[in-house]
């Protein structure tokens, strides 16, 4: 009975080795089949950013049910260097909101900084992944022109930023580098200094670019081309928030140009895209451009990829059609390299696709070919951006590692929502 007991054991230890083995040599043929240095592409698992191809880096989305790391889209399809030559207004481009309110964005000596966060990258790098609008929080503070996320009109030393001149310089740094692109700033205003805006812009070397306000369509027809744009070395647009500076400084008053739907929870309802109050009606036929807000009221990190999926296609949909048919030129979001594969570069592809060539994706545009001359693709294809002025592939930098759980927002949410906290500052 021992013996029989002892062969039995002897058996089970065999019968466990060998699965082990198994499950072993199972490991290392998946390790070996699947993609890396590279080769990998959107929603392909991956262990590095180095696994992913061109223009991708890899993340999850917790907030889906995917905590797995895949590939992720991080750069877009510049429209320009697929169908070229067009009136700025026939084109889509990406925003970022708040652009310059970046997680671990070094604060005020001695200070601890007590705001929102809406980016993870430096807006260089957001330039590089093909972001071509920023929003540009200004204030006056210190004596000097801040980019601040604040309150009731007023920056104070915990929601500050930076001197908005340094992120203003990397505006000039990428314009002077790459000559055949277009920035769009869209500031929210509480500078008072008489002629400041006029003062910094120029101090940052960027009235060069300046598009004049002359020259904007102000009666809904087409803008110029952008290679007119180009050609005349109008290649910044600004906007104001405050209407007197158009006639004071000559920065184009926001809403003059732009039609515009509600920002935060109001933007993001499902089904419903309202008209903000400051901006001229959707049916309106004195503007020629479309700004789309995307993003809710709280910025939340982990939730972007969720909201930068399904929800926003659908979103872009409902914005269509309330405006009367006219496709959104600038798309504005938080978190713009978050989603659950393609996300916002995904959307875009599709929105200039639709408006150029009327094919699904711009990836199935063909220049030269009459509308509706689609290339016959099954999907989307990631791929680096490229023009006449070279590439902006490369890898997709953060400000912190994507694999960091760190989401200073929630604390900024939990305080917000009492009352007593909120009165300190309203």
């Amino acid at each position: 009975m021992t013996c029989f007991t002892d062969h039995r054991d002897l058996s089970r230890a065999t019968a466990t080795g060998y699965l082990f083995l198994l499950l072993l040599f199972s490991s290392f043929i998946n390790i070996w089949s699947s993609c890396s240095n590279g080769s990998c592409q959107v929603v392909d698992s991956c262990s590095h950013s180095t696994d992913c191809g061109p223009g991708l880096f890899c993340g999850n989305c917790p907030a889906l049910g995917k905590t797995q790391p895949f590939c992720i889209r991080g750069q877009a399809t510049i429209p320009t260097s697929v169908i070229g030559g067009l009136p700025f207004n026939k084109y889509s481009w990406l925003v970022t909101h708040n652009s310059f309110s970046i997680v671990d964005a070094p604060a005020l000596p001695g200070v601890q900084r007590f705001t929102f966060y809406n980016q993870e990258d430096t807006v260089t790098n957001q330039l590089k992944n093909g972001v071509r609008g920023l929003m540009l929080d200004m204030y006056d503070f210190n004596g000097d022109i801040w980019l601040c996320h604040s309150f009731r009109g007023q920056c104070f030393n915990f929601t500050a930023f930076k001197p908005a001149i340094n992120t203003l310089g990397e505006v000039e740094a990428f314009l002077s580098k790459n000559p055949s692109e277009i920035v769009t700033i869209i500031i929210e205003d509480y500078v008072h200094t008489p002629k400041g805006l006029t003062k910094l812009f120029k101090n940052a070397g960027l009235d060069k670019y300046w598009f004049p306000v002359s020259k904007m369509p102000k009666k809904g027809e087409d803008w110029p081309t952008v290679t007119e744009m180009v050609k005349a070395n109008h290649r910044l647009l600004v906007f104001t928030s405050v209407a007197s500076k158009e006639e004071e400084e000559g920065i184009a008053y926001q809403w003059k140009y732009l039609l515009e739907n509600e920002a935060g929870d109001p933007g993001v309802k499902p089904g419903s895209c309202p008209n903000r109050k400051e901006s001229q009606p959707f049916n309106s036929k004195t503007a020629s451009l479309f700004l789309m807000n995307y993003f809710p009221t709280y910025p939340v990190e982990d939730e972007a990829c969720k909201e930068h999926s399904a929800p926003l296609a659908d979103m872009i949909r409902t914005c269509y059609k309330a405006a009367g048919s006219m496709m959104p030129n600038f798309l504005a979001v938080n978190f713009y390299l978050r989603s659950d594969g393609g996300g916002v570069f995904y959307d875009l592809d599709s929105m200039n696709g639709q408006r150029l060539c009327g094919c699904n994706t711009i990836a199935a545009c063909q220049a030269g070919a009459p509308f509706g001359s689609c290339k016959n693709i099954s999907m989307p294809k990631p791929s680096p951006m490229t023009n006449s002025v070279g590439s902006f592939s490369g890898p997709v930098q953060f400000s912190t590692s994507t694999s960091t759980v760190y989401h200073p927002n929630h604390l900024i949410i939990a305080l917000f929502s009492f009352p007593w906290i909120i009165s300190l500052f309203f």
